[in-house]
């Protein structure tokens, strides 16, 4: 018999088994590629909330501490209050004092504006919680305009050199020709009686950044409030994130040389300047507004006649300029300001506040598809569907620090 030719069994069984081989090895590599082609939208999208909350947030900490630039009592608002504060502050759900959340933050600045001035004297009305008042047409001020620029609905910071602040809403424009304006103010109650020409009146951007986490839905969203009467505002989703760290400086304030009953300041190279030795701090009936003895406020005391410095020095001490980080506890003991030695009464806060330099803000996002997320680990504050590590989008964090240029005049 003739053979035939052709395969065997044997042959075709090896052949198969090569075929399968490569074809397996063909789909391992176009697997974890089309996981990547997946993931890759939904990075750009997530680096690009990054970039957003950052730069929001930069931008306005860049402004912090920056006080009027025209007129009198013009300089950083560091010579009067602090300007970055680890709480809300505004009209709505202010925190109170002595407040410190890690995940919260406010700002405060004046913007460009010409909007600055000071409080005229208003026979037979003083500065309440709802009250008319009147301000001084100043150089400076718009020309003819005897209400120098302020408007119905514009926020407004009112402040003098003794450490006493509070934020108004301006409701009304009541009678221009006599440069009357109704002002509301913003926290539950005004802590002190404002006196005229020596108090001046700013235009004010006062904005709160903080984290709303909803642990239902497993997400959080960096939120935005103005401090007025209107509704808190989200900037970026999916943000499961935000710590905010502070920096001060380790030195004491000090008096500067520049005589205390000089009307142009600053006095302090920080913080409010204390009244006259003897004197203390009136209100505009002339009562005592302060719970501090004569000649003293919250960051100056006195001892053996001479008004030293109430904060420590922190660090090493001696002359370092070395920033120190400001923990919970020191931004939270006192001594308070203005208000005096008993606690934080009325609208307060710790001195050591004023020593802010730099803060530092940890911003986390994560992955808005479930999908892209695997179990919750350090990888994924909030864990996802996915089972696959080829298709996993681990969260992403970005750290940086904003040293204000307005707190960092003296340094």
């Amino acid at each position: 018999m003739r053979r035939e030719h052709g395969f065997s069994i044997i042959e075709m069984i090896v052949s198969m088994a090569v075929m399968l081989a490569v074809t397996g090895g063909i789909f391992a590599v176009m697997n974890p590629s089309h996981g990547t082609f997946q993931t890759q939208t939904e990075v750009s999208d997530l680096q690009q909330r990054l970039r957003v909350a950052s730069d929001t947030l930069y931008k306005d900490l860049l402004m912090g501490g920056g006080g009027a630039y025209q007129g009198s009592m013009s300089g950083s608002l560091d010579y009067v209050f602090p300007s970055i504060v680890p709480y809300r502050k505004g009209a709505i759900g202010e925190d109170p004092a002595g407040t410190y959340k890690s995940d919260t933050i406010t700002i405060t600045y004046v913007p460009p504006t010409m909007a600055q001035t000071t409080l005229a004297n208003n026979p037979g009305n003083s500065l309440t919680n709802s009250a008319e008042t009147k301000v001084n047409a100043e150089a400076g001020c718009p020309a003819g305009d005897l209400l120098c620029g302020f408007k119905e609905g514009m926020t407004v910071l009112i402040y003098d050199a003794t450490g006493h602040a509070d934020t108004f809403t301006i409701t009304q424009i009541q009678d221009i020709n006599a440069n009357n304006v109704k002002l509301q103010h913003n926290s539950d109650k005004l802590a002190y009686e404002f006196l005229p020409d020596t108090t001046k009146i700013v235009q004010a951007a006062s904005y709160t950044y903080y984290l709303k986490t909803d642990a239902t839905n497993q997400t959080g969203q960096l939120m935005f409030y103005d401090g007025g009467t209107g509704a808190d505002v989200p900037v970026v989703d999916n943000v499961v994130g935000l710590t905010f760290k502070y920096y001060g400086d380790p030195q004491a304030p000090q008096l500067n040389g520049n005589p205390l009953t000089n009307t142009v300041g600053p006095w302090t190279t920080y913080g409010p300047m204390p009244p006259a030795l003897g004197a203390q701090v009136l209100d505009h009936n002339n009562n005592a507004a302060d719970g501090w003895a004569a000649g003293e406020n919250c960051v100056f005391r006195l001892d053996n006649g001479q008004q030293v410095p109430r904060l420590p020095v922190l660090g090493a001490g001696g002359t370092t300029t070395t920033l120190v980080e400001l923990t919970q506890a020191m931004l939270t003991d006192g001594p308070w300001c203005p208000g005096g030695p008993n606690g934080a009464v009325g609208n307060a806060w710790d001195a050591d506040l004023l020593r802010v330099r730099k803060v530092s803000a940890t911003i986390r996002v994560q992955s808005a598809n479930v999908a892209l997320r695997g179990p919750a680990s350090v990888l994924f504050t909030y864990g996802g569907t996915s089972r696959e590590g080829s298709k996993w989008l681990p969260d992403q964090q970005v750290t940086f620090s904003v040293t204000p240029r307005n707190l960092n005049l003296g340094r």
